[in-house]
């Protein structure tokens, strides 16, 4: 349940549902929430960040329940939400960087260890930016499988796919992935 004192600062209820529908709302948020935490978590990386965007996908959840005409796909839809609300943040996040890296980059001295720390913010970058490039099909099953570790038949159960369906995806997710990182091959390659 999400309770009024667990809620961000400010934040005044203003959607409420019956009891039955509330109990309802509970059981199936109770199913789902470290779900939706932990793909949040899987895109950000940032335990913070994560609760943040699964709050936020728990109040939108509240919010339309009482709207969602097929409920047994709840868990699946809080999963979408927060997937798509953990990649809102990183887009957000990455426009922020990218200003002040600008303004760091023209003060900062360069050294050794700051070129390391440079490379892989680079290479942590580019694989979040061509995670984030997939079309939102590829890159859930993407997060689900190669991030969280799911076996292809939880995913195709979650998602209410066939498993065939979630192979292909991945299948063409990694396909996407190695052509959009094939620089990181290549530099590798040239060491």
């Amino acid at each position: 349940m999400v309770r009024d004192d667990a809620l961000a600062p400010g934040w005044v209820r203003t959607v409420s549902l019956d009891p039955a529908l509330e109990r309802e709302f509970e059981r199936r948020l109770s199913d789902s929430s470290t779900l939706a935490f932990r793909v949040a978590l899987a895109v950000l990386r940032r335990r913070e960040d994560a609760e943040d965007v699964a709050q936020e996908a728990f109040l939108r959840a509240h919010r339309s329940f009482a709207h969602v005409r097929d409920r047994d796909r709840f868990r699946a839809w809080l999963v979408r939400t927060a997937f798509r609300l953990a990649l809102d943040r990183v887009r957000g996040d990455r426009r922020r960087a990218r200003r002040e890296d600008a303004v760091a980059s023209e003060s900062a001295m360069r050294t050794d260890s700051a070129e390391v720390d440079a490379a892989r913010r680079e290479l942590r970058e580019r694989v979040t930016e061509a995670v984030a490039a997939l079309p939102d099909k590829l890159r859930l099953v993407t997060v689900l499988v190669a991030i969280e570790e799911h076996d292809l038949g939880s995913v195709a159960r979650l998602l209410e796919l066939p498993p065939g369906t979630v192979k292909s995806r991945l299948h063409r997710a990694r396909k996407k992935l190695a052509e959009r990182l094939r620089w990181l091959v290549e530099d590798s390659a040239r060491r």
